[in-house]
């Protein structure tokens, strides 16, 4: 069972899903939807977003269910001492920094490799060669969808600008 903060986690993370998948949908339906077989500008945003808020309501309802849970010694996402565990909120940061940095000035792959690799960090459980390695499996990943599926303007790699 999950403990008390881990389920208003849930449910306030759902909720916060929930409200940015309806944002979504609302900013997508601005534009022509179209059919599945002559997509418009807004298909993909509207379908995103309704998946997005279907995940958001069903991690809140899974959170409000579970809140009945004993309350544990540290809750989730604190330290052992039960202060919050800032090193998360640190890496996430600094990794969206990085990838804005290294997207502007480097390209794809250092932005990917970078907000991967530094926000795996975040996670105390994992390790440098853990992160390396999935910094350098998103790589791959980022480079197959967007350059060579979706062919975006953004080029793998780039030097200044």
């Amino acid at each position: 069972m999950k403990s008390n903060s881990a389920s208003k986690k849930d449910y306030y993370g759902g909720i916060l899903l929930l409200i940015t998948g309806l944002s979504v949908v609302i900013a997508g339906s601005q534009y022509k939807l179209g059919s599945l077989t002559r997509m418009g500008a807004g298909f993909f945003p509207v379908a995103i977003g309704a998946l997005l808020a279907l995940t958001g309501l069903l991690i809140a309802a899974q959170g409000l269910r579970s809140r009945k849970a004993p309350e544990s010694a540290a809750p989730a996402g604190h330290g052992p001492t039960g202060m919050p565990d800032l090193r998360g909120c640190a890496c996430i940061i600094l990794g969206i920094l990085a990838f804005l940095l290294f997207g502007t000035y480097g390209g794809l792959i250092p932005a990917t490799f970078a907000i991967v690799f530094i926000s795996a960090l975040g996670d105390r459980s994992n390790t440098l060669i853990s992160a390396f390695a999935a910094a350098l499996a998103m790589c791959v990943v980022a480079y197959i969808v967007f350059s060579y599926a979706l062919q975006l303007q953004l080029q793998p790699f780039q030097w200044g600008r």
